[in-house]
């Protein structure tokens, strides 16, 4: 006969945590997706697996990170199989300061204290997280759950099961890519241009 209450109060605990976290989650897996309707899913897939499997969350731990690495591990299994994204850029043999020693051959040094922030800041939120989406899947994740979500290494660490010494390679790799793919970006939509005219004005 106790049953049932004890079921509605886990629920209702159920319910409350996840609210917590849903905004966030549902960022991280449009990034992931790059499709609100994918994201929608991919939310939708790992809440009910997190309630199904609710009674292995232990209480008083860290909620996101358990559900995050059954939101990331239910893409892992069903998303990122969808689609693949071409690659027009060879993102591997990027410069760790790619951004820097680009700004600098173009002569925006000269004229900006840290043309690197400008140019991320021209491209605006949507392209930069177009510019993540475009990684390889690894690296991807870690850029997303980093740069997107403001996740901390040792709780990404948590989320993806895996070492932070892991997390701490993708995420450097990741960020040499992203930076090429960034300035690539920023050359195709005359945000270098624009930058090194406004140090000749």
């Amino acid at each position: 006969m106790s049953e049932a209450p004890a079921s509605a109060s886990r629920t209702r605990e159920f319910e409350r945590v996840l609210g917590e976290v849903l905004e966030r989650a549902y960022g991280t897996a449009y990034h992931l997706t790059r499709s609100t309707h994918d994201a929608e899913d991919l939310v939708q897939e790992a809440a009910l697996s997190a309630f199904r499997h609710f009674d292995q969350f232990e209480p008083g731990t860290n909620f996101k990170a358990w559900f995050m690495r059954i939101l990331t591990n239910a893409f892992f299994a069903s998303y990122r199989k969808k689609k693949r994204r071409p690659q027009t850029t060879s993102l591997e043999d990027a410069q760790p300061l790619h951004l820097l020693w680009a700004s600098q051959a173009a002569g925006l040094l000269e004229h900006h204290k840290d043309p690197a922030s400008r140019i991320v800041e021209k491209l605006g939120e949507e392209r930069v997280s177009e510019a993540i989406a475009a990684l390889p899947e690894e690296f991807r994740v870690v850029c997303t759950l980093y740069f997107m979500n403001d996740a901390p290494y040792q709780e990404i660490a948590e989320m993806l099961d895996c070492p932070v010494g892991t997390v701490r390679s993708r995420l450097h790799r990741g960020r040499r890519m992203l930076q090429k793919s960034l300035w690539s970006l920023a050359q195709e939509c005359g945000i270098v241009t624009g930058l090194a005219r406004e140090g000749d004005a």
